[in-house]
């Protein structure tokens, strides 16, 4: 296990959905004052300018989504920071074009399922991130990596009935937000069911833009999900894909998005590295070689404002899940385990 000053933390939390958010909030308190707070994007999603479209996200998240939301006002509590800030924070890709939510995304289906994924977020959170599993009194246990300041369910994630997360920011333009996006992938983590995962988003797709690759122990489908402005589209992964930070669905053709150099780069180079046959995942991700931008992204002057923070790989079988996260490439995991259990 890695000892470096930028390795991945772990926490292990239980409460309550408020309970929870206090100590949410608490664990990233300090990195959220000195990293996030003062910086250009939180300057922008927290503007009064956008008050009218965080009340409207705020009232459907209550009505619709009463245990995210009690966990929204926990970590605002935890966190020290006005609760409408908080909220505006973790409705930042439904307000904003362009948010530095990037990441890489592998799908393989063969004997086993495997959802493998590059975790790309602000470069100054690099040391600040953690790993949290999270017991509810009323929901799913899960696995989650987790941002500080943000509620879990838009990065990469298991709950306790198998059920594997990934997560890619798509940037959709023009949005009519109804829901947070990231309210839906933290409600999809209470999902006990595939089923459930996909009628959730289905049912509430008029948000910000994500894709979700999703899996589930005991069920051989793997499935692409593409959603926000209105419309969701699913795909089933039926040999091998891989899914960067724009919408490829047809659903999706009619729908503007912007497509940055960075992913389009990451979607030709790691395509050709996939379509070469049976390989292993990390050395897709990982690969900074190419013409273009990388797909393991660590350059101080990457153009979507991006590094990546750390690195995934989910294992879907017969026995179970079994799972890699690393912090550094090229490195061994700093955390690996089966289901929730990290061994």
């Amino acid at each position: 296990m890695s000892n470096s000053s930028e390795s991945l933390g772990w926490q292990v939390i239980s409460g309550s959905p408020y309970q929870i958010g206090i100590k949410l909030g608490a664990i990233g308190r300090k990195a959220v004052h000195e990293h996030i707070v003062s910086s250009k994007i939180w300057l922008e999603v927290t503007d009064s300018k956008y008050q009218p479209i965080i009340d409207h996200l705020a009232k459907h998240t209550q009505e619709h989504f009463p245990d995210v939301w009690d966990e929204l006002r926990g970590l605002a509590e935890g966190l020290e920071l006005p609760l409408e800030k908080v909220f505006a924070w973790n409705c930042r890709g439904d307000l904003l074009l362009s948010v530095p939510d990037g990441c890489t995304t592998i799908l393989i289906k063969n004997k086993e399922l495997i959802i493998a994924h590059n975790e790309d977020g602000m470069p100054n959170l690099k040391g600040h991130c953690f790993i949290v599993k999270i017991k509810s009194w009323e929901q799913p246990e899960f696995l989650s990596f987790c941002y500080p300041g943000s509620i879990p369910g838009h990065t990469f994630a298991i709950n306790e009935v198998g059920l594997v997360q990934a997560v890619n920011n798509l940037r959709l333009i023009d949005c009519q937000p109804k829901y947070p996006r990231m309210v839906l992938g933290r409600a999809l983590l209470n999902c006990k069911t595939l089923d459930k995962a996909i009628e959730l988003i289905q049912q509430n797709c008029s948000s910000g833009g994500f894709h979700f690759s999703l899996c589930q122990q005991g069920y051989s489908r793997l499935i692409s999900l593409e959603f926000g402005a209105g419309t969701a589209s699913i795909s089933e992964v039926k040999h091998q894909e891989l899914h960067v930070n724009h919408a490829t669905h047809e659903a999706f053709n009619l729908v503007p998005q912007l497509k940055t150099r960075s992913s389009l780069d990451r979607k030709i180079r790691g395509s050709e590295l996939l379509n070469r046959g049976s390989v292993d995942p990390l050395s897709i991700l990982w690969d900074t070689s190419g013409s273009g931008l990388p797909i393991h992204r660590s350059q101080p002057d990457d153009p979507d404002e991006e590094n990546t923070l750390a690195t995934a790989v989910m294992r879907v079988g017969v026995q179970g899940v079994d799972w890699e996260i690393y912090d550094q490439a090229h490195s061994d995991p700093v955390y690996f385990g089966q289901g929730l259990n990290r061994k």
